[in-house]
């Protein structure tokens, strides 16, 4: 199963804090994917996430959000608007380094640093200090991380993935694909996980 995620994605927090408990549970492996959706956006026309293009949406978003995160235990900062932050972040940084750290035992724990950084934290994703902070404290060096992160190669390994993740049919994030069958949204996690299970060997 793959699992494609966008650092600006208030949902995907959500999977990457509960995805690798719940695949060990069922002996799924999972392949994580940073992609960007502002390729995907911009393709429909928004020059900026729906949820804010739509009002009611986003605070209805802000809300389920909160709920849901207090429901599984996850940490969560509430979003008011009001206090300098900005959505949706711009992750770019982030997802490059992503592609560099995810080939290392400490990758995902990077990942899900960052996005607490975001969105328990209430930190700024596009400052290379708090990046360059969630890879020490994952167990990377954050020098040749950070490097990385700004390298042409991963920044065509971040452009890859997305025009994959375009060519698979993913519209939105977190996104999972098995095959041809695509699951869009945190609240299709478990079904995603137990359609990879289902299948033949």
């Amino acid at each position: 199963m793959t699992f494609w995620f966008e650092f600006a994605s208030t949902y995907s927090y959500l999977t990457v804090m509960r995805i690798e408990a719940l695949a060990r549970e069922r002996c799924v492996e999972v392949e994580w994917k940073p992609f960007l959706l502002g390729p995907i956006f911009a393709a429909q026309g928004w020059t900026t996430s729906p949820f804010n293009l739509y009002p009611a949406k986003g605070a209805y978003m802000w809300r389920d959000i909160e709920r849901r995160a207090a429901g599984y235990g996850i940490p969560f900062r509430p979003w008011s608007g009001k206090d300098g932050r900005k959505f949706p972040q711009n992750g770019l940084l982030a997802a490059r380094t992503a592609t560099a750290a995810l080939r290392e035992r400490w990758g995902k724990e990077f990942v899900r640093r960052v996005y607490s950084a975001q969105f328990a934290n209430g930190l700024d994703i596009s400052n290379p200090k708090v990046i360059g902070d969630c890879i020490k404290a994952a167990g990377g060096n954050e020098q040749m991380f950070l490097h990385l992160g700004h390298s042409n190669t991963h920044k065509q390994v971040l452009r890859e993935n997305t025009d994959a993740a375009i060519a698979t049919g993913v519209f939105g994030a977190p996104s999972f694909t098995i095959g041809p069958e695509l699951f869009w949204g945190d609240d299709r996690l478990e079904d995603a996980l137990n359609w990879a299970l289902s299948r033949p060997a």
